[in-house]
């Protein structure tokens, strides 16, 4: 094959070289007669056209296939939706059947001796595995006085309405009701049963995945497996049950056309396709588009920035296309070394700037530090000397942030948090008060990389926290462990352990004031949670971080 960086001889007078006019027509007799009719298509659209009429027979075989299969595969879906909503409603129907059956026992008890308290436990006893998923009953005169079981709110129930033994609401998004009343009305009773409840009474041993059902009574409806995957066009298969009890329905649906092996082979046979239509095109697609490409990706990757690529060749290729793409790589090795040379000259600029601009505010934070450590020594009273000793020190971690930042910007891993939370420990322990002298700062960090925001974070955090031991106990002893999570390498905690954070009257006055909001706020700024151990004295976060060193 030949190099696109070699030079080619231009034709003269019209003409092509000897060797390139007999390649061409060697190329023409093996391409044939009913290429001929075709040649001046683009080179999609002759794919385009022979794909498709390979593939239009097996399309039809295709289409018929899946027709049949999505009839058989309705039919199975429709009969297991009916057996299950059957199983969900026989459960649903015995198991309220059964239960306001004993509470219409309980009812004729009552009602004939109020003071029956073993017909009230009786019925306390059906309901009493029930209870733990909400499920309750009460008894009730006709005063509207509690005799038996727990108050039950009164649904909103038709009283027009033609009523049986048992009358039935639903309560939206909660559960439903039944009331029964008494031989004389005298007495009534009403159990609510929580949708939860319900739930596990419908579900059916054979419940597909995805599968929907709902109590509905008339207008209304109470969902037991919602179906939030269901997309507007889906075709769905329901069935409706009454369950005997009122009008009450369970209604069940789900979609068509589930996964089966009569599905499977429709899909497998678009690969059939495929493999009838690579073999048609293949000669097409290897004259056209092949060739000319092996010859354009051999000039492309012998380029070297600087040269400019010789695509000579590939403008006698068939392919109008080809031949664009050729002089397009042309056209932008052109500009590649003046874009290149643009591009060094940008990056020293912006390099210089960004060390000036680190180096200012380097500058700038230290004479920020150094006023507020002048202003200290002249305070008139020992609260404004550590007002000014407090604001000095969170300077100070911002400072700390910034300058080990810039030490590390060469490499660009992010901040090493051992270096850091080093230093800033030590320019606490120097800007503490005389009555601090005897805390101490012991540190476990491992060589954790972070980035800059989650630093600056981690480093005020670190600083509130000592700050509001200090705040409890000026001698405490503090320390400070940061590891990488075991399960989770791109996360590592931070915990700050000591005896002034064990839960006290003192403690939980400062973190109801601005310790306790400035913490919230750095917590929500390193989109974690803070976490405080009362009795072992600890605060404990997750940060994300780079890598380790």
């Amino acid at each position: 094959m030949a190099s696109l960086t070699r030079p080619v001889a231009d034709p003269v007078d019209g003409e092509l070289p000897d060797s390139l006019t007999d390649q061409g027509e060697a190329d023409m007799s093996a391409a044939g007669r009913p290429l001929s009719a075709v040649a001046r298509l683009p080179t999609g659209i002759k794919i385009f056209l022979i794909i498709s009429t390979a593939l239009l027979p097996l399309a039809l075989i295709a289409m018929v296939a899946t027709l049949q299969i999505t009839r058989l595969a309705d039919a199975e879906t429709r009969a297991r939706l009916r057996v299950a909503t059957d199983e969900s409603a026989r459960a649903i129907a015995i198991e309220l059947g059964g239960d306001m059956s004993a509470l219409r026992v309980a009812v004729a008890a009552l009602a004939a001796d109020p003071g029956d308290a073993p017909s009230c436990a009786r019925a306390q006893g059906v309901f009493a595995q029930q209870a733990a998923r909400g499920t309750r009953f009460a008894i009730l005169d006709r005063s509207g006085h509690l005799l038996c079981g727990q108050a039950v709110a009164a649904a909103a129930m038709d009283s027009d309405a033609p009523r049986g033994p048992i009358h039935a609401a639903i309560v939206p998004g909660e559960g439903l009701v039944l009331e029964t009343a008494g031989p004389r009305r005298n007495l009534v009773a009403r159990a609510f049963f929580s949708l939860d409840f319900l739930r596990q009474l419908g579900t059916p041993s054979t419940r597909e995945s995805i599968y929907a059902s709902e109590l509905v009574q008339e207008g209304e409806a109470l969902d037991l497996f919602p179906d939030r995957e269901r997309a507007a066009f889906d075709r769905v298969e329901t069935v409706m049950i009454d369950l005997g009890i009122d009008d009450l329905a369970l209604r069940s649906s789900v979609r068509r056309a589930p996964i089966s092996s009569s599905l499977v082979v429709a899909l497998l046979l678009p690969l059939v396709m495929w493999a009838a239509a690579a073999g048609i095109a293949w000669f097409v697609v290897d004259r056209l588009l092949i060739r000319p490409l092996r010859q354009l990706r051999a000039g492309v990757a012998a380029y070297r920035p600087g040269e400019e690529i010789e695509t000579g060749i590939v403008r006698q290729m068939p392919a109008q296309e080809i031949r664009e793409l050729g002089e397009t790589f042309r056209a932008i090795s052109r500009t590649v070394a003046v874009h290149e040379a643009g591009l060094a000259e940008g990056v020293v600029r912006q390099t210089k700037l960004t060390r000036e601009v680190h180096h200012r505010v380097k500058n700038n934070l230290q004479v920020i530090a150094s006023l507020i450590s002048f202003h200290a020594r002249s305070a008139v009273s020992p609260d404004a000397a550590a007002a000014y000793a407090s604001i000095q020190r969170r300077v100070d971690a911002l400072a700390v942030v910034h300058r080990n930042h810039f030490a590390e910007m060469e490499e660009s891993r992010g901040l090493n948090l051992r270096a850091m939370i080093g230093e800033l420990a030590g320019n606490i322990r120097a800007t503490a008060p005389e009555s601090s002298h005897g805390m101490g700062i012991t540190l476990e960090v491992e060589p954790l990389f972070v980035n800059q925001d989650v630093a600056v974070a981690v480093a005020f955090l670190i600083t509130e926290t000592i700050e509001l031991a200090l705040s409890v106990d000026p001698v405490a002893q503090i320390r400070v462990a940061m590891r990488q999570d075991a399960d989770a390498p791109d996360r590592g905690t931070i915990r700050i352990v000591s005896r002034a954070l064990v839960e006290s009257d003192l403690l939980k006055e400062r973190i109801g004031g601005r310790y306790g909001r400035v913490l919230e706020g750095l917590s929500r700024q390193l989109r974690s949670k803070l976490h405080q151990d009362p009795l072992s004295g600890a605060f404990e976060i997750s940060v994300a971080i780079l890598g380790r060193d």
